[in-house]
Formats: C-alpha cells, sequence, structure tokens
C-alpha cells in the first residue's frame, strides 16, 4: 500500500463519516443482501459494513493492508500476499484498498486467487467523477480515484466478469449538519438525474475461470507410421497434411 488514506477510523466516527456509513450500507444490502452460509473477506478497511452479513453459518474475516496502519477490528496483512489459501472465501469486500494500494494488479490477482470458483468481489472505489475526489478532508478523497471505465478494465484484465454496477454518496462532501439532512434525498435524486456523478462507484465481479484458459490450443498432427519390408519403421507424415 501508498499509506495515502489516513484517518479512516476519524472519519467514521465524525459526522459526514456516519451519513457516508449509512447511505453505503444501503447500497450494499442491495447487491449482497443475504450473505447466510457464505464465507466473507473484508479487505482494506471494512469494519463499518461487515455487520451487515453476521456469521453463523459462514465464516467473517476482516484484514487491512499494513499501509492504512493499525485498525480496529482488522488484521494487518501484506495486500500482494494475502495468509490465505487457494479457494477459500465465497465474497470479498474491498474497499478503502484499491484506490490506495501502489499493487492493484497483485492485490486484484490475490483476491481471484482465494476466491472460490464461483466467488465474487465487490469493490468500492472514490469516483473520479464525483465531488468527494476533490477533497481531501475525507479518505475518499485521498488515493487515487478511478472511473467506472478505468475500474471495469481493471477487473477484466484481472479475470474478473463485471455482474453489477451501482454508485453512492451523491450529497456533497460537507460537515454541515443542514447539508447532511437531506444525504437521502441528494442520493435519491442523483442515482435518477446523474447516475454517473456519484462519490463512489460501486462494481461487483464474478471470478471468471474460462479468462484463465487459452482460446484455443495448436492442433497437434497425428503422426503415421508405416512398416517397411525391411523391418524399419518410417515416419510418412502428419495427418493434417494429407
Amino acid at each position: 500500500m501508498s499509506g495515502e488514506v489516513h484517518g479512516l477510523a476519524e472519519f467514521y466516527r465524525a459526522p459526514l463519516g456516519r451519513v457516508a456509513a449509512r447511505l453505503l450500507r444501503g447500497r450494499l444490502t442491495a447487491i449482497w443482501p443475504d450473505l447466510a452460509g457464505l464465507d466473507l473477506l473484508g479487505l482494506g478497511w471494512a469494519e463499518p459494513y461487515m455487520a451487515l452479513w453476521p456469521g453463523r453459518p459462514g465464516r467473517r474475516l476482516a484484514f487491512a493492508p499494513e499501509g492504512l496502519g493499525p485498525l480496529p477490528g482488522s488484521a494487518q496483512v501484506q495486500d500482494r500476499h494475502l495468509p490465505l489459501p487457494d479457494r477459500c472465501v465465497d465474497r470479498i469486500l474491498l474497499v478503502h484498498a484499491l484506490e490506495a494500494s501502489e499493487g492493484a494488479y497483485a492485490l486484484l490477482r490475490e483476491c481471484w486467487r482465494v476466491l472460490r470458483d464461483d466467488g465474487r468481489v465487490l469493490v468500492i472505489v472514490p469516483n473520479r467523477l464525483g465531488s468527494w475526489a476533490l477533497f481531501d478532508h475525507t479518505p475518499l478523497g485521498q488515493g487515487r480515484p478511478y472511473s467506472r471505465g478505468q475500474l471495469e478494465g481493471q477487473l477484466r484484465r484481472q479475470m474478473f466478469a463485471v455482474t453489477r454496477r451501482d454508485s453512492a454518496l451523491f450529497v456533497p462532501p460537507l460537515p454541515w449538519a443542514f447539508a447532511l439532512r437531506g444525504a437521502r434525498v441528494w442520493d435519491r435524486m442523483g442515482r435518477a438525474v446523474l447516475p454517473r456523478l456519484g462519490g463512489v462507484t460501486l462494481i461487483e465481479a464474478e471470478k471468471d475461470l474460462f479468462a484463465a484458459m487459452p482460446a484455443g490450443a495448436p492442433a497437434i498432427g497425428r503422426r503415421v507410421v508405416a512398416e517397411l519390408p525391411a523391418g524399419y519403421a518410417r515416419v510418412t507424415g502428419s495427418a493434417q497434411d494429407r
């Protein structure tokens, strides 16, 4: 991680952070309404959202890359080397991680590795076109923002198939009480009128097994061997040449 995202815990304790978390929870539960029986990994800092999907059954893991510093409720890990075996989780919530990673390629490849064959990842990143990316007094104004096309291209290159797109946080990132009181109205209006201008972009993608397979393999010619009277064998050519 580059360490460019700071103040996560403090942000979510402030009024603006609490409003942002509430609006994001609404979108997350619309995309993943029920994860009962599924193993979920929160990667980045997902602690404000993990309670949406209680376990029992299903494991709940929370990892914070080292560059984000110590975060409550999360174990610190290297984002290029997750301490998990292959194909061990069903869902990954990637939040406050990709925009700060110096190795986005390696991070997404690790997500692909630890997901089961039908697993899905839900990525939340600051939207390059949204107002939240313009102000660095929130964590969403730090790190690298993405447009929707950039994020989808990044996922496809790492062998994920995009299955759903969404946006959230249309309310301006202003800490004033009168602005925050109308946050739900801002979000409803923004989603209806300017859906690409939300403060964050949410993309769900499925592990694409076929992307890891070669598109085709070179044909192997069948060798034809003919007996010679002297008892030797001579290769007469490939069946493809006939």
